[in-house]
């Protein structure tokens, strides 16, 4: 087990905030922070659940509704729902998920979604892929189905793609019970897809370098493991880790780099108790052969989507982490060493917006924002002085 330096984040050790950062509804009020002033925008309302955001070549933007639409913002105005998408279970937690242009979308057209696939008894994470045409997808075909066991919530479902090419996707625990031997969880055992996450090409067919692919019983999609439910996902650009922001229970939000192989120790070991009156889940908070946190959340703030920020608008934000919470309605921005391997400091930015399902950096280096509360994408700009 590497040696990782965590910081707990709770009401007592926060970063101070100027009271500016609990004004983030959007009313025009410029919002300080300890870095930049900024505005939140509006930039188009009327969604259901807005889950994911994405952007084409040509600058429309791409957003998925959870209930099973995905929708193009051109110029402000929404399309109407794109068709050719699968059947999606969109209950409890269940929905449409990410959506990802293929790094050669310009030559090929080729946009990949997650989703909660129905199934005869329950429901899983799929991904599929198919050839954008005329405000539909043909050619649609399936590139990764999970092989979990669970009808209802956490289904994971981030999508990312490395410099190489390789299609990254997060499987959540499907909230498997955390009674009895930890140890024998199935976020744990390597024979299925619960609490993963997993590595591809961008067919679906398996990298001949994946950790696990000469492992006898293992699926050799995996590249990670022990993880509950992540769903913030990104590339740093500089260092080319692959970061990921993990949904705990009742306190115990986790951020990691993701390393080939690794056990993430979920449930034997982390910082969240079980709802409701708060009764211990984890053996420890650390063992040997798992990866603790390099940070984390207590109380939870419910973390969702994650983005490092690389753009121009906000230059003393660059290189920042940003992660969603939809605990607390908040935007969390999380600074990195001069090395980018451990985290030195945290601000809440926002608080009240809405739950911020997904944040993105846009081609226009705005920071933007999914708001599933108020059914809006907004996005956050820099103040005039």
């Amino acid at each position: 087990m590497r040696h990782r330096v965590i910081f707990c984040v709770s009401i007592l050790c926060l970063l101070p905030m100027s009271w500016g950062a609990f004004a983030g509804k959007g009313d025009g009020a410029a919002i300080e922070s300890t870095l930049h002033r900024f505005l939140v925008v509006p930039v188009v309302e009327g969604l259901d659940t807005p889950w994911s955001m994405a952007w084409l070549p040509n600058g429309d933007m791409l957003v998925t509704e959870r209930p099973g639409r995905l929708r193009i913002v051109h110029q402000g105005k929404l399309s109407e729902p794109i068709e050719g998408l699968p059947p999606v279970h969109a209950k409890s937690q269940g929905g449409l998920f990410d959506v990802l242009p293929h790094p050669d979308f310009a030559v090929n057209r080729l946009l990949y979604v997650s989703y909660a696939e129905p199934l005869r008894h329950g429901s899983t994470t799929t991904v599929i892929r198919g050839r954008l045409e005329d405000n539909r997808l043909v050619a649609v075909e399936e590139v990764f189905q999970a092989k979990t066991a669970g009808k209802s919530g956490h289904y994971g479902g981030r999508l990312v793609f490395d410099p190489r090419g390789y299609l990254f996707v997060t499987v959540g625990e499907r909230q498997a019970s955390t009674k009895g031997d930890l140890s024998k969880h199935p976020a744990q055992d390597l024979s299925n897809h619960q609490g993963v996450i997993v590595r591809l090409k961008d067919d679906g067919t398996v990298p001949d370098d994946n950790p696990f692919i000469d492992q006898p019983k293992a699926l050799p999609e995996i590249w990670s493991y022990g993880h509950r439910n992540p769903q913030g996902l990104a590339i740093h650009p500089v260092t080319g880790d692959l970061w990921a922001g993990e949904h705990g229970p009742q306190g115990g939000d986790e951020l990691n780099i993701i390393k080939p192989g690794l056990n993430y120790g979920w449930p034997v070991i982390g910082y969240g108790v079980n709802y409701g009156f708060g009764k211990p889940i984890h053996e420890a908070q650390s063992q040997e052969g798992m990866e603790s946190p390099l940070h984390y959340w207590v109380p939870s703030i419910a973390t969702s989507g994650l983005m490092i920020y690389a753009g121009d608008k906000f230059p003393r934000w660059l290189g920042d982490i940003f992660v969603g919470g939809l605990r607390g309605k908040q935007l969390a921005r999380v600074t990195l060493s001069e090395d980018a391997k451990t985290v030195v400091a945290e601000e809440t930015l926002v608080q009240g917006l809405g739950r911020i399902r997904d944040v993105r950096q846009g081609p226009d280096g705005y920071i933007y924002l999914a708001d599933e509360s108020n059914g809006r994408i907004v996005r956050l700009e820099p103040a005039s002085d």
